[in-house]
């Protein structure tokens, strides 16, 4: 990390970027922190994970009138849940930690 990233981020709020993690969700609290290799990881474990669910889940067919299985839906939202929380606690730590320095 450059210094001038460093200033970026010891000049964004924490919270914030932690917020901006969890609510919209994604990473998008790494997008106000400027840290563009952490929003594309989470983006990709996000991706990844949504396909994962699809390929595991059996994409439905415009022939197929059964309704999903709500413990596969519990699953995936669980993960992306996860997902967000620990990128929200992530975000806020390393603003905190850039502050301090």
């Amino acid at each position: 990390m450059t210094p001038e990233d460093k200033t970026i981020l010891a000049g964004s709020a924490p919270w914030l970027g932690a917020l901006l993690n969890v609510v919209p969700g994604l990473g998008t609290g790494y997008i106000y922190q400027r840290r563009w290799r952490a929003y594309w990881i989470t983006s990709a474990l996000a991706t990844a994970w949504f396909l994962l669910g699809a390929v595991l889940g059996g994409a439905a067919t415009a022939t197929d009138l059964t309704a999903p299985d709500p413990r596969n839906q519990l699953i995936g939202l669980g993960g992306l849940l996860l997902l967000a929380a620990l990128t929200a606690a992530e975000a806020f730590r390393e603003a905190r930690r850039a502050r301090m320095e």
